[in-house]
């Protein structure tokens, strides 16, 4: 075995290390959310003779046709006291977003609510800017944030306010649960994946006292906590992260609350997911160089430091598994030419069965709950494999954002347009908000799908299978990535 082959199979190990390590941190906050599952106190809500604090609403829009009569409709059913309601409509939009916004607001004005809806010409800022832009005029105690797709229930806020149990406590972050899951494979994967979060990592974070994040909707922070962590800045793309941080390093603290569930819209076509993903992955990069030698330097618990390394370097993950999988074909010839087993790599296994632990306690044990029992394993046999497959085929668009991130190249905030669509019926077909560009990514993407069937095929002429699986999954997760980009691109 030369230099080269030894450096070549090190830093492939190395990867898969790191890898393994991310899952095992998966893994404790799975025991940490098992035990707060026991332990977890539901508060009731407010009652009619209870003191109601005065709640700001805030309503955060960029040209949300589909979706912002639904929306005020929605928000105008909140069972709170009127008197103790401000609505803001925080209309960033440039079509005709814009008058139905201000005849909604109009009618419900009318109506008796106070409600308001506040223009910019600009984007300055864009939803951080937009939201700076309306504490200038917030009236509230309490400011609840709703982006246009999510739709909570009458009682959210009477729900979610006893759950300031102290005056540290300075934001309330609620459940995502999804309209729209059955449309699509795209929507059950998305659905899939963000049950682990909504449920294991945020309330596992929760539990051991680690820092979490404000998910930039759904939630209900206290205005002075906003005020005291220097408000909202538009220096990063995830400004909701990026604000949690710098309270809870001045000491607030985030309560997460699994059992109150709001209502959103997934993106149902490739291209609106695609940015939504390049915009979170991008952003969790640009929060760890502006946050991570913040926490690194403070007198914080190691432990602390350590998980909040690793939950703001998440997103890093796609860049270990790209390295990973680009560098399998080399190894998987160089171990077939040393006649070498895989069998040193087995660690990984630990790792896959910590992924698939998650997974199945997020979704089978608890989203999924009242579902039967055969019902609910045969969705999860069925998405787990695909979900791991459309991960790594996501890894190299997600990569690109990453890097961009670590190297401080700024970009525009391109939201998820939606489309209003919650049964399986519905269509964005011919809808002006459809992203359509296949860029430079997407064309790699396909060559690098290449690149795997090439995988495959060395694999059987060698005859060395130890990377077959790995290789078809690969192949499957950027098949299903182009079939979806080819197929989106004409729906206009």
């Amino acid at each position: 075995m030369n230099q080269l082959q030894i450096i070549l199979i090190g830093v492939y190990t190395a990867c898969l290390l790191y890898m393994t390590l991310f899952s095992m941190v998966q893994l404790n906050l799975l025991k940490a959310y098992r035990r707060q599952k026991k332990n977890k106190k539901i508060l009731p809500a407010l009652q009619p003779g209870d003191h109601h604090p005065l709640v700001t609403v805030q309503l955060p829009i960029f040209n949300e046709l589909y979706v912002v009569d639904r929306l005020l409709d929605n928000i105008t059913k909140l069972d709170y006291p009127k008197d103790k309601l401000q609505i803001q409509v925080l209309d960033d939009s440039t079509d005709e977003t814009v008058g139905h916004a201000a005849k909604k607001v109009e009618e419900y004005k009318a109506l008796g609510f106070d409600i308001v809806h506040i223009h910019r010409t600009n984007r300055q800022g864009y939803k951080a800017g937009a939201l700076k832009e309306g504490m200038l005029t917030a009236k509230g105690e309490f400011i609840a944030i709703f982006d246009a797709d999510f739709l909570p229930e009458p009682d959210f806020i009477r729900r979610a306010i006893p759950y300031f149990t102290s005056e540290r406590v300075g934001v309330v972050q609620t459940r995502w649960s999804h309209l729209n899951e059955d449309y699509s494979l795209l929507t059950r994967l998305q659905a899939f994946q963000l049950n682990v979060h909504f449920t294991v990592e945020q309330a596992g974070r929760c539990e051991a006292g680690h820092f979490l994040q404000f998910n930039g909707t759904a939630g209900i922070w206290r205005k002075s906590t906003i005020y005291d962590a220097g408000g909202w800045h538009s220096d990063t793309l995830t400004e909701d992260l990026d604000l949690s941080y710098r309270a809870q390093l001045r000491g607030w603290k985030i309560n997460y609350i699994e059992d109150i569930t709001c209502p959103s819209e997934l993106p149902v076509e490739i291209y609106g997911y695609k940015s939504q993903q390049f915009r979170w992955m991008k952003g969790g990069a640009e929060n760890t160089r502006k946050l991570l030698p913040v926490i690194l330097k403070s007198d914080l618990p190691w432990k602390t430091k350590f998980y909040s390394a690793m939950h703001l370097m998440a997103s890093s993950i796609f860049l270990i598994i790209f390295w990973v999988a680009l560098l399998s074909v080399p190894v998987l010839y160089v171990m077939g030419d040393l006649n070498m087993k895989a069998t040193f790599l087995g660690f990984c296994l630990l790792g896959t069965l910590s992924v698939l632990s998650v997974f199945y306690e997020a979704n089978v044990v608890t989203c999924w709950e009242g579902q039967p029992f055969w019902t609910r394993m045969g969705k999860f046999l069925l998405l787990f494999p695909t979900f791991m497959a459309v991960s790594m085929g996501l890894s190299f668009h997600n990569s690109i954002a990453v890097i961009q991130g670590f190297r401080g190249r700024k970009s525009s905030f391109v939201r998820t347009p939606k489309f209003s669509i919650v049964k399986t019926s519905g269509s964005f077909e011919n809808n002006r908000y459809v992203i359509q560009k296949i860029d430079w990514k997407t064309w790699i993407e396909m060559l690098i799908l290449g690149y795997f069937i090439f995988a495959i095929g060395l694999a059987f002429s060698i005859e060395y299978y130890s990377f077959l699986l790995f290789h078809s999954l690969l192949f499957l997760g950027f098949g299903i990535n182009f079939f979806y980009s080819m197929r989106h691109l004409n729906m206009k």
